[in-house]
């Protein structure tokens, strides 16, 4: 208690690229073995400027900039890795990942196993996700799901600066690989779905008083953002808000619970939720087909059987490339949200 009281004191109010940068900025600080590099992530401080500075107070050793070559970035954070460093890489966008798909898979993810534990492979990933900046489809994809597949990685994704912070410190201190999925909708404060509406500053929201020290949020906790009797909607990232917003204006007394962790899942917070209400709404921005909510919802339907009262509804993005002139009509907002509640709960 007296530590929750002495890091609530300690709270600034924090963008998320503030917080993600104070998370490295703490983690460089307590350990040497930490690096940061990517591309343009050190004079520069990255596309979004979430690296700003890092170079600056840490040499050009510790944070650099990396060749346009996202498979040698994962490849060489792999074998610092396995050597006793702690790299933190910066792939630009989500959507650029894929080159380095064969080192995840194949090296990183297999590393411990196939060493029988004589090595362990602590590199953080991390990549800005998902859409609502018109970015289009190749600046706008989340692809959470082809990592969850992958045995041994762990998937993380949080919604707000707090989260943010105590998560990616998290993720520096495992030894388990992280893939860390940063929704660069939320960069700069919550999003709703709302893109007619003004932008709310995450300084004005309670999630966004960040400590300035060390503090972790644990990898493998979700998080009841809002209590409710109705129904439990499965969710995270950007559509955390979005949810929030659908409950709000519908009337709903939805749960939302904000996974936060993606793979490993807190599994028993969703089940007493689900047992609970009766009814399971999954909603993420990714593609239906395949996507992460087809496993949530098989695992509702495996733990939850005897208790659902209905079908369990999923709202997602479509199965097609992301649109950048309909990108509202690709994105599941608010609206769409609402209406999988009430057909839940009047079901």
């Amino acid at each position: 208690m007296a530590e929750k009281t002495r890091q609530e004191s300690a709270a600034v109010p924090m963008t998320m690229i503030a917080a993600l940068r104070s998370a490295m900025d703490v983690m460089m600080e307590r350990d040497d073995n930490v690096v940061v590099y990517g591309e343009d992530v050190g004079y520069f401080g990255g596309v979004f400027r979430v690296t700003e500075g890092l170079q600056a107070k840490y040499g050009k050793t510790r944070c650099f900039d990396a060749p346009i070559s996202e498979s040698g970035i994962v490849g060489t954070g792999i074998g610092m890795a396995a050597y006793g460093l702690r790299p933190v890489v910066e792939i630009q966008f989500a959507d650029y990942v894929y080159p380095a798909t064969d080192q995840i898979v194949s090296e990183l993810a297999r590393l411990r196993h196939r060493s029988a534990g004589d090595f362990t492979a602590p590199l953080t990933i991390r990549m800005p996700c998902g859409g609502g900046i018109y970015g289009g489809q190749t600046h706008s994809q989340s692809p959470e799901a082809f990592f969850t597949h992958v045995c041994g990685l762990r998937t993380v994704m949080p919604s707000n600066p707090y989260d943010a912070k105590g998560l990616l410190i998290a993720s520096i201190e495992c030894d388990d690989p992280v893939i860390f999925l940063e929704p660069k909708r939320l960069y700069n404060g919550p999003f709703d779905g709302h893109h007619d509406k003004p932008v709310v500053p995450w300084s004005k929201h309670a999630m966004g008083k960040v400590p300035e020290g060390y503090y972790t949020v644990p990898l493998t906790s979700a998080a009841v953002v809002r209590p409710g009797k109705a129904v439990t909607v499965l969710t995270y990232g950007t559509m955390v808000w979005v949810s929030e917003a659908a409950a709000r204006e519908s009337g709903i007394d939805a749960e939302i619970i904000d996974l936060r962790s993606i793979w490993p899942l807190d599994l028993e917070t969703i089940v007493n939720s689900v047992k609970k209400t009766g009814r399971c709404v999954v909603v993420h921005e990714a593609t239906r087909t395949s996507g992460f909510g087809a496993e949530l919802a098989a695992l509702v339907q495996e733990h939850c059987f005897w208790q659902l009262e209905a079908p369990i509804e999923r709202v997602t993005g479509w199965d097609t490339p992301y649109p950048h002139a309909q990108e509202w009509a690709y994105f599941p907002g608010p609206s769409r949200v609402a209406e999988a509640l009430k057909r839940a709960v009047e079901a």
